[in-house]
């Protein structure tokens, strides 16, 4: 077992996540001997679509930015030894690793060695079956656009253990991104649940990109972060025993304390004791955090417990259509011709459809859909008001009507609206659920071995 630290650099969060922050890691990385570098660009409703835009395009259905991510750090990857592991094949992952090796041709570079993993997506009719046996009403009568079950980091690690430069994958948990590159350089035994654990959680701290080096973190007066805006990417150091430190690119802006840690090792943890993922049950109820400065923090004390014997999945269906529009309204009784306007759109809509309406500059975002707070609070003075009505039909005929009632406000509402923009788009619904690890058969190919 090797002695020396694994680096772990995370630089996307999401999908549509800043594409310049790898470049600070990479450089970090390759001054430090090398390492893995990871992009985490799934969302829960991400796949799904990608999965449409498969649909509309068989060469697409991977992460759209994928050459702003990958092409500028690809060379220096390759060069330096660190590995690239990501999630960006979303609904296409032998598209995304193809387009990886046409990145490295145009740039001259050495083919490198792409896997990718396969058997998330559980398109297969037993599969179908059981998953409407264990969602019952909830799948009947609905367009199922994707139904994904989240892999662990078995395949990550087996590809990378077998010359893996770079690792394609679907949907995988999170933090497996990391697991696996620790799995395959350790060679840690895959029920050392404690090793397991710690690094699992080593994952979580990348996973969500800027989160923990202040970006979301920060409220101006009260968690202060520096230079925010040229906020580094984060990168864990793991050791022999799963242990890790929280740092963040050299020479970048943001900061790793306690506190940016503590938030990002808590975030959609419900139960501190059993964090569960495909690969263990993490526990971080005994987790201390010690700044050793620098923006170095350690995470110690946590383990783990065995893994769960079933796998989440999400399926994602077509749920009809969200239309929006908004206009304004500026000066004396802006607010009052912002509220006439939302009764007389809801007046002439009824009950046709399911509507909210927000007034934006004066109450939105802590209103409810049935407008609760906007009904119960005295009219305000606000001058500066933005209405914003959105509404909900399985049928796109009926939701287009919220965008012409919306327009019609020009001459038919109150005096003095203006600068109408509308928007309808397909709406994605989905459930959850888990099914047994034997219905899913995951595994992973060498890019050169996948028939064209």
């Amino acid at each position: 077992m090797p002695s020396s630290p694994l680096l772990i650099g995370c630089a996307s969060g999401f999908s549509g996540d800043r594409s310049d922050g790898a470049a600070a890691v990479v450089r970090t990385l390759a001054a430090r001997g090398g390492g893995t570098l990871i992009f985490e660009t799934l969302a829960e409703r991400t796949l799904a679509l990608a999965q449409l835009a498969r649909n509309d395009d068989p060469r697409r259905g991977y992460e759209p930015l994928l050459d702003e991510l990958v092409a500028p750090v690809l060379a220096d990857c390759l060069r330096h030894g660190i590995a690239i592991v990501s999630n960006f094949g979303a609904a296409n992952p032998v598209g995304a690793a193809r387009r990886i090796a046409e990145l490295a041709a145009q740039q001259g570079l050495p083919a490198p060695r792409v896997a990718v993993i396969h058997g998330d997506a559980l398109d297969a009719p037993a599969q179908r079956d059981l998953l409407r046996q264990r969602l019952g009403a909830a799948l009947e009568g609905v367009d199922v656009v994707s139904a994904t079950a989240y892999l662990g980091a078995t395949e990550i690690a087996q590809a990378l253990a077998a010359g893996a430069q770079i690792v394609v994958a679907g949907r995988v948990a999170d933090p497996s991104l990391t697991l696996g590159p620790a799995l395959a350089h350790f060679g840690w035994d895959p029920e050392d649940w404690a090793r397991l654990g710690r690094a699992t959680m080593a994952g979580h701290m990348l996973e969500c990109g800027l989160q923990v080096t202040g970006g979301y973190f920060c409220v101006p007066g009260l968690k202060e972060v520096p230079d925010v805006h040229a906020a580094g990417f984060p990168i864990a150091e793991i050791d022999a025993d799963g242990e890790f430190v929280i740092g963040k690119a050299t020479d970048t802006g943001g900061a790793v304390d306690a506190r940016t840690v503590k938030e990002q090792l808590l975030y959609e943890v419900h139960d501190p004791a059993r964090y569960l993922t495909p690969d263990v049950i993490a526990d971080i109820s005994q987790a201390r955090v010690e700044e050793l400065g620098g923006d170095r923090v350690a995470v110690r004390g946590i383990t783990g417990h065995a893994r769960p014997a079933e796998l989440k999945v999400n399926v994602c269906h077509h749920g009809g259509w969200l239309a929006e529009a908004e206009i304004s309204y500026a000066g004396v009784q802006a607010e009052a011709r912002a509220r006439l306007a939302a009764d007389i759109v809801q007046r002439r809509l009824g009950s046709a459809l399911r509507l909210r309406a927000d007034l934006i500059g004066a109450i939105s975002i802590l209103d409810d859909d049935a407008g609760a707070l906007r009904r119960g609070r005295p009219e305000g003075h606000a001058r500066d008001v933005r209405l914003r009505i959105a509404g909900e039909h399985a049928d796109r005929a009926m939701a287009e009507r919220v965008l012409r009632e919306v327009t019609a406000l020009y001459t038919c509402g109150p005096a003095g609206g203006g600068g109408v923009r509308t928007a309808l788009r397909p709406r994605l619904n989905m459930v959850s659920c888990t099914i047994p690890r034997d219905a899913v058969h995951s595994g992973w190919r060498f890019l050169d071995e996948i028939p064209q």
